[in-house]
């Protein structure tokens, strides 16, 4: 299961209107590489691949691949804003070590 913050759907409905891509989901997965040993994507996508799951978090449909729900099972993605900007924030139970930047993380 995913989750979504109410602020990171809103966020996520502004980018779709943005960039005009009101019927792509939310594609979510990790990555080999960054500053631990994987990185978060998000990306929009219209597609859906064999062995994608996909789940509905408050309005917002996410698909995450099946190499990355091993990863991300549970994962809390919110969304806030300060003095430097705006930007998603992943909080993910799985992470056994999160770098600094938020965006990189060691798994077991």
């Amino acid at each position: 299961m995913i989750h979504l913050s109410t602020v990171a759907a809103k966020e996520i409905n502004r980018l779709q209107l943005k960039h005009q891509q009101l019927e792509a989901r939310l594609r979510l997965g990790v990555q080999k590489g960054g500053c631990a040993e994987f990185y978060y994507t998000l990306d929009f996508d219209e597609g859906i691949n064999p062995g994608d799951r996909i789940y509905e978090c408050g309005g917002i449909s996410v698909i995450v691949d099946e190499q990355s729900v091993h990863y991300i099972a549970d994962l809390t993605l919110e969304y806030s804003e300060d003095l430097m900007g705006g930007g998603f924030r992943f909080h993910n139970p799985k992470a056994l070590e999160s770098c600094g930047c938020g965006n990189s993380f060691r798994a077991g």
